[in-house]
């Protein structure tokens, strides 16, 4: 039997904006496909989950930070996705590690360090490479190298991809994504349309 795994967002917002609650119902419908478990974790009080989220099984709410989620021992099978760590997410930390955790919205431009709130509490951090990447696609890329033994140079990427919506607008996109089959960046149900709508807002103002 596959060893469960479990993907930790630490949601360091008290409310949550458009953009990332499709990412989060992203996150969570591919979690549950592959038999795992999708967590937000330190919600604070009278946080509103969406309902879409709510309805996905693998998705759980948590009011609890980390820390107390996996203290003592446990703390040590919880890796922390971190672009200062010194190593490299491997196929092999599918051994090391049981828990994967997020630091909060990984998809700002430029890049706030949210994680280092983290990696003072004492996680093991591992990299994904240089280029930032949307908190979904973060997910799919330790999915992808924890569950299919991809390594990251393996994985086909798209950076910075451009969105055309028509002949006059299109939208570039600060970030890296996973490829799909066809070389488009795999996003989130409904993220196209999102940013198509709010095309003069900046990146920022749709988290």
């Amino acid at each position: 039997m596959p060893e469960r795994k479990t993907y930790v967002v630490e949601h360091l917002d008290p409310e949550l904006g458009q953009w990332s609650e499709l990412e989060y119902i992203a996150i969570a419908e591919e979690t549950q496909r592959a038999g795992n478990t999708f967590m937000l974790s330190s919600l604070p009080e009278g946080f509103k989950v969406p309902e879409k989220l709510l309805q996905i099984p693998a998705f759980k709410a948590e009011q609890r930070g980390v820390e107390e989620i996996y203290g003592g021992e446990a703390k040590k099978r919880v890796c922390l996705l971190d672009p200062q760590a010194e190593e490299d997410l491997n196929p092999d930390d599918k051994r090391e590690f049981d828990v994967f955790l997020f630091g909060g919205i990984l998809g700002d431009d430029p890049p706030r360090d949210r994680t280092s709130e983290l990696r003072k509490k004492g996680f093991k951090g591992r990299r994904l490479g240089p280029v930032q990447m949307t908190t979904d696609t973060a997910v799919r890329v330790t999915r992808m190298v924890i569950e299919e033994q991809f390594t990251l140079n393996k994985i086909p990427y798209v950076d910075l991809p451009e969105l055309k919506f028509n002949e006059h607008e299109s939208s570039q996109m600060p970030f890296r994504y996973v490829a799909d089959e066809e070389g488009k960046p795999i996003m989130p149900e409904g993220m196209v349309d999102l940013i198509r709508k709010d095309a003069d807002k900046s990146i920022d103002d749709l988290f």
